[in-house]
């Protein structure tokens, strides 16, 4: 087992105008404060198995096409996945296409409303979709049961049930 990175013993904060650390209730305020991933980018090579992938399978529904980008976005509960055509001028500026040995990204994780697990892979067995086994793994909202399964161009997404109330 590796060692965890060393990191700076307390985290630094941009200082601000006139040079001071930005202070509200005794707390120092970062600059940057991520409230919610607003979208991620995908590029495909079949937009169309991969909007049937990403609707049918994973319930996301269209949001916008933009042709003259050749980028569809579709709504994942308050966030959007993006899908960009490689072939299209977007997926053009970026090079080659995710590979066995080029993937876009290692995985990316959905947070489910409910996950009813064997009704979960009845859905994606019947999209022919293969699933990992479920485990519990850390993620935003602490520990809780999730599975992987793959898209169409071998992007791994990892499907989460809902924080335990």
């Amino acid at each position: 087992m590796t060692a965890p990175p060393r990191l700076p013993s307390t985290p630094t904060t941009a200082p601000d105008r006139e040079g001071g650390q930005r202070e509200e209730g005794g707390l120092h305020l970062h600059p940057v404060r991520p409230a919610v991933l607003d979208h991620l980018v995908l590029r495909v090579a079949d937009l169309e198995r991969s909007t049937v992938f990403y609707r049918d399978v994973l319930g996301c529904t269209v949001e916008k096409w933009q042709p003259e980008l050749g980028l569809l976005q579709l709504r994942a509960g308050s966030s959007l996945i993006d899908l960009v055509t490689l072939d299209g001028p977007l997926g053009r500026e970026a090079g080659a296409g995710p590979a066995r040995e080029g993937r876009n990204l290692d995985h990316f994780c959905l947070r489910l409303e409910h996950f009813d697990e064997p009704a979960l892979r009845a859905h994606l067995a019947a999209h022919g979709v293969a699933a990992s086994p479920s485990a519990q793994r850390y993620g935003a909202q602490g520990y809780g049961v999730s599975l992987y399964i793959q898209d169409p161009d071998g992007n791994s997404v990892e499907l989460k049930a809902p924080r335990p109330g």
